[in-house]
């Protein structure tokens, strides 16, 4: 039996598990078992494959997706370059097991993003900085938009909410949104916006998936913008965490 897990801390209601388990039964792939590993403390993640052979691989949610590097052999090219990981291989050779990081985040957010770009979408408000921001900056800078990061403290970011004004808001026809606000089952919360200022122009992208729709794209929508959740991203990013670790088996 091959085991397949997701570390994080709290892991409550998880896409993943769900997600694997059916297309495992969907597929007929037998003998691999997918499961949540509620880790608060990073350093019991190593306990779980040293003591058990059977794992070749993990995903990293939060809050771990940058502390779980200390464990890791190698990571690849995007990871090294966003400084967080929610993908690992584990390979085990003469003796040796070697565990590389990846961040399929990145390929999931700009998978889902391309299509709903047009030529006007050359400027991001990109808001909140956690771990699933520096991946939406990483491809950003891939796809050559310019970015500002809108933070309650300027420690953490270019700008705070509270400075966004019209000019700003025209501006930057991408809003996207990193933070957790507006996430099940606090559904009435947003980013703390100027959404009178948002038009037709503007596309609204919204990392959260659970509600289908957040506020904040409620509110984008109402003012005429193009919207657009998370699911796509989520779905994406694990049919490539499938892929890199099919690879590795």
């Amino acid at each position: 039996m091959i085991k397949l897990g997701l570390i994080g801390f709290p892991l409550g209601h998880s896409f993943s598990k769900k997600y694997y388990l059916e297309k495992f039964e969907k597929e007929n792939i037998e003998n691999i078992d997918y499961d949540l590993y509620p880790i608060e403390n990073i350093a019991d993640f190593p306990k779980l494959y040293q003591e058990d052979e059977c794992f070749k691989g993990f995903n990293v949610t939060i809050p771990h997706k940058q502390a779980v590097m200390t464990f890791l052999d190698e990571l690849s090219e995007e990871a090294e370059a966003i400084n967080a990981v929610n993908c690992i291989t584990i390979e085990r050779k003469n003796g040796t097991t070697i565990l590389k990081g990846y961040n399929t985040d990145a390929f999931g957010f700009q998978n889902s993003l391309e299509p709903l770009l047009r030529p006007h979408h050359t400027k991001a408000l990109v808001l909140g900085n956690g771990g699933a921001a520096k991946a939406v900056c990483y491809v950003l800078n891939k796809l050559d938009i310019s970015y500002k990061i809108v933070s309650r403290s300027l420690n953490n970011g270019d700008i705070t909410y509270d400075t966004l004004d019209e000019q700003l808001i025209k501006e930057h026809t991408l809003l996207i949104n990193c933070s957790p606000l507006g996430t099940f089952p606090k559904i009435e919360e947003c980013p703390a916006i100027p959404y009178e200022f948002v038009t037709d122009k503007h596309l609204l992208y919204d990392l959260i998936y659970n509600p289908e729709e957040t506020t904040f794209l409620r509110k984008g929508k109402e003012r005429g913008a193009s919207t657009k959740n998370g699911y796509e991203m989520l779905v994406l990013q694990a049919e490539k965490n499938w892929e890199i670790w099919r690879n590795n088996f």
